[in-house]
């Protein structure tokens, strides 16, 4: 049996290891409510506190934007998490009967 640990490697021998690693920042999406003229604005703040974990203030502030400028933005995230919430902000809103919609863009 080789103990590998008995001798350490020399110079120019062993695992060759790359100097320097490529590391990209990962592509960011910003999530955006669209308003409608059926969901209730309790709905709007209610899906805001759950799904986005905005403070009641906040979310209020969100939901007067989308209320008044026709949408707003939830948060910037990650592409995976970006279209999770999306999809549970859409779950959420067909459960309730409301069109509610919801809907990512890239940064």
């Amino acid at each position: 049996m080789t103990n590998y640990a008995a001798e350490p490697p020399r110079p120019g021998e062993g695992i060759d290891v790359e100097d320097e690693v490529d590391l990209r920042e990962p592509r960011m999406f910003r999530v955006i409510l669209h308003n409608d003229h059926y969901t209730t604005m309790d709905f709007v703040v209610e899906v805001l506190m759950s799904v986005f974990h905005k403070p009641a203030a906040e979310a209020t502030r969100i939901m007067l934007d989308v209320h008044r400028k026709g949408k707003g933005i939830c948060g910037v995230y990650t592409y995976d998490i970006a279209s999770s919430k999306v999809s549970l902000v859409h779950s959420m809103a067909k459960e309730r009967e409301f069109p509610l919609r919801c809907s990512m863009e890239e940064t």
